[in-house]
């Protein structure tokens, strides 16, 4: 139970409800153990008519009025039952709700690292089927729990008060059928925890392969995907049919019991009245109706106790998470204004993941307004520079500066606030264009939806789909074209209207003219902006203020275009080389 206190929280929020539910719980179980006790008046009153002790009109007066206790009784019962449901699992839908709201949220905290150490099917898991598990045994066990409790108090102890030997020869199978059912539920644990695994394998496969369902058929191994997916299947079914069987045992065993207690309560309660140690022979029936109202509840705690073991397991995998610590943290506590100097002071950078050292000791500055271009091999360490600017991964103190203040100490926030950032990989989300765009700016009118994609050149192949900004993409923008999606990436970037521009490589899909045009308003629209734009095309370094070439993490080249040329080095024969092939 030690990870299960994280939900106490919880309980404490929604006491109100919850003590509300207790209560109504209570007074549910007390109106259902109205109508044995009525039902064996009935019993009575008939065979005291039947010895000739009563008249036929006191019969049909005790009658009718115990048969409309019954009927209200059932009625109050069933009403306050709903209204246990009402608070009790309504409750757990709202820890359900808050659950899930605050493992996104650590979700959306934790640093890229954690995303690059973890899949995306394991993260989907324990958000989902965990979280779901955990609702459990904060509405149904918690419910259950009660009735049981409060079954267990009243209706024993009215059954010792009215027949002691009787109750203890009734209620002796029940102990055996929660031990039973508490072994069996062992059991369904340990098989279900498989399953679950086996959950987590298929959701993360079916993912990525739906994902990378373009590169699948572009190599044409549909038939190898197939072949694989259907030996997890495979796997999968063996384990849940595994788990079948045993679930299988599950009301045999609780009926097989129940009529263990009913045949003691009819033998023993029938020897004792024959022998006159019983007075009415209603006792037997309200027994009888006794023990099949306390043998749901004892085979419940059985249940109920595989449940909190499921619970304590899903909530140790979510404590895992929510426990998990970014390594981005950020220390400032007010807002930072940006203006957008960047300045990298013998930067040494080695991924933590992979212990690669992308950066050794560079060294330069870009200016409010300036535009820098960096061009290199790939594997340079282009891409990890950006990175580095957005605070994705951290660098030791003293080395990077945004406004001459060291990027640990600006707010992480107003940092990335203040950055439109292009991608290498540009990534759509399954929505409108429109609303793919208005993903750097929530508020922005329509018109400065166009506005944007006219600048970043893709308003024109937008208005060609039959729905035009309303054209709902696929996953990952799979509708689009590699250089469309480039575009629509720029222009998410553009409407942000930010302090910092970074473009990582986004114009490598793109024609040189279309190219040429984007280039141009970029120009435009960066003229009071720091920009930096990494590329392997000379085209969209050359009107850069200064221009970086990088190589094995090192700067081994510095200028502007007309300086670069003029050197020898890798910058000129990249120049030379791209020249011929636009000649050809």
């Amino acid at each position: 139970m030690k990870e299960l206190q994280y939900l106490n929280r919880y309980f404490i929020k929604y006491r109100g409800r919850l003590l509300l539910g207790l209560f109504i719980t209570v007074v549910a179980r007390i109106f259902a153990l109205l109508v044995p006790m009525k039902v064996g008046d009935i019993v009575n009153v008939v065979r005291d008519r039947v010895n000739g002790t009563i008249s036929v009109a006191e019969m049909e007066s005790q009658l009718w009025t115990s048969i409309f206790i019954i009927i209200g009784a059932t009625l109050l019962s069933a009403f306050f039952t709903f209204l246990m449901r009402q608070t009790i699992i309504v409750v757990s839908r709202y820890i359900e709700f808050d659950l899930k709201n605050e493992i996104y949220k650590q979700y959306q905290r934790l640093s890229l690292s954690f995303y690059k150490q973890n899949r995306t099917g394991d993260l989907m898991n324990r958000i989902s089927e965990d979280v779901s598990k955990v609702r459990m045994y904060a509405g149904p066990a918690l419910m259950y729990s009660t009735t049981t409790v409060t079954l267990f108090i009243v209706v024993v102890s009215y059954m010792f008060y009215k027949a002691p030997i009787l109750t203890l020869y009734a209620i002796a199978p029940l102990p055996i059928l929660s031990i039973a059912i508490y072994k069996l539920s062992i059991a369904i644990n340990k098989r279900s925890t498989v399953v679950q695994q086996y959950l987590s394998k298929l959701t993360t496969f079916t993912q990525e392969s739906f994902s990378g369902i373009a590169v699948i058929k572009a190599y044409g191994i549909e038939p190898r995907i197939n072949t694989e997916f259907n030996s997890l299947s495979e796997g999968s079914k063996e384990k849940n049919i595994d788990l079948a069987k045993v679930q299988a045992l599950f009301f045999p065993l609780m009926i097989l019991l129940i009529g263990l207690s009913n045949i003691l309560v009819i033998y023993i309660g029938g020897n004792r009245f024959i022998n006159g140690q019983i007075e009415e022979l209603g006792t037997i029936v309200e027994f009888l109706i006794y023990v099949n109202m306390l043998t749901w509840p004892v085979a419940v705690v059985g249940w109920v106790t595989s449940m909190v073991q499921q619970a304590e397991a899903s909530q140790k995998r979510i404590n895992e998470f929510l426990n998990e610590q970014p390594a981005i943290i950020n220390k400032a506590e007010n807002p930072t204004a940006i203006k957008g100097k960047i300045e990298f002071k013998d930067l040494w950078f080695t991924y933590p993941d992979t212990n690669i050292t992308a950066l050794q000791g560079i060294s330069f500055s870009v200016n409010t307004g300036e535009t820098l271009s960096i061009i290199g091999h790939t594997g340079s360490g282009k891409s990890t520079i950006l990175e580095l600017i957005g605070r994705l991964y951290d660098v030791a103190p003293g080395q990077l500066f945004i406004d001459n203040t060291p990027i640990q100490e600006i707010h992480l926030d107003s940092l990335r606030e203040s950055i439109g950032y292009v991608p290498q990989d540009a990534f759509l989300f399954s929505d409108s264009i429109k609303n793919n765009i208005k993903f750097g700016k929530e508020d922005a009118s329509d018109k400065e939806v166009i506005e944007a994609a006219k600048r970043a050149a893709v308003h024109k192949n937008i208005v060609g789909f039959s729905h035009g900004y309303d054209t709902v993409l696929g996953e990952r923008g799979i509708t689009l074209s590699g250089g469309q999606k480039q575009r629509v990436s720029i222009a998410r970037a553009i409407i942000k209207d930010p302090e910092i521009l970074l473009f990582d490589d986004c114009l490598s899909a793109v024609d040189t003219e279309t190219e040429e045009e984007i280039l141009q308003n970029l120009h435009q629209i960066s003229r009071n902006k720091t920009t930096i734009i990494v590329s392997h095309r000379i085209s969209s370094a050359k009107n850069a203020d200064k221009i970086l070439v990088l190589e094995q993490g090192q700067i081994v080249q510095e200028g502007t275009h007309t300086q670069l040329i003029a050197a020898d080095g890798y910058y000129k024969e990249l120049y030379a080389k791209q020249l011929s092939e636009k000649e050809m």
